[in-house]
């Protein structure tokens, strides 16, 4: 994607095909408000967008489709994440993937580091308008379960930190223990979230004043 008019298309396409707010702020990797203000300008939204300021939010796209659309460079950042994780726990056994990007990366650290692999889907997955906190997500039985066991944590993104903040939160109370996560892009800079360390290839540094 080039400009602003590519994302409010990819917005629109997305939303036509029916998927939420929340989903489509996972696609392309932005936050929920901007998804919101993309979709509401594209004219596919007839729910006003009051979360986001007249004039845009204040976000970052990130593109890495360079990367997940081919398995061998995949491989090899999925390759260069685990070597992040690496040295963080012994005891480690088990790499959770956050839905829907996270999940192939966490693949890829899962067979590096010889560990199960889970798969998280977040909440904002449900979210189209209203408030979040009325949603949950959940751990897909499809995949290793956490059974109080020391455990990674992979996603593509971090834009806010609430995703990630969520799931490490949802590990908790089924009785795991997040030793580290680690992200391939962090748009916010963080070190931790919750106390748990956060490793990124990529961090972005807004430079200058918003206003």
């Amino acid at each position: 994607m080039k400009n602003i008019d590519d994302l409010m298309d990819s917005a629109a396409e997305l939303a036509e095909r029916g998927l939420s707010k929340g989903e489509i702020a996972d696609e392309l990797n932005v936050s929920r408000e901007t998804a919101s203000w993309l979709v509401e300008r594209s004219g596919k939204s007839t729910t006003p967008t009051r979360s986001a300021p007249a004039g845009g939010p204040h976000d970052i796209h990130v593109d890495w489709s360079a990367v997940g659309r081919d398995s061998a460079r995949l491989s090899q950042v999925g390759t260069a994440m685990a070597d992040l994780l690496s040295k963080q726990g012994e005891d480690v056994d088990l790499t959770i993937g956050i839905e829907k990007a996270g999940a192939p990366l966490a693949t890829v650290v899962a067979r590096e580091l010889d560990t199960d692999l889970g798969t998280y889907a977040p909440a904002k997955h449900q979210w189209d308008d209203g408030d979040i906190d009325d949603l949950g997500g959940s751990f897909s039985r499809n995949f290793a379960a956490i059974r109080d066991r020391e455990c990674y944590v992979v996603d593509d993104t971090i834009t806010s930190g609430t995703t990630m903040t969520e799931t490490i939160g949802a590990i908790r109370e089924e009785g795991g223990d997040p030793v580290a996560a680690c992200v391939l892009v962090d748009k916010q800079g963080v070190g931790q979230i919750e106390g748990v360390p956060v490793y990124s290839l990529v961090q972005v540094i807004r430079v200058g004043n918003d206003g």
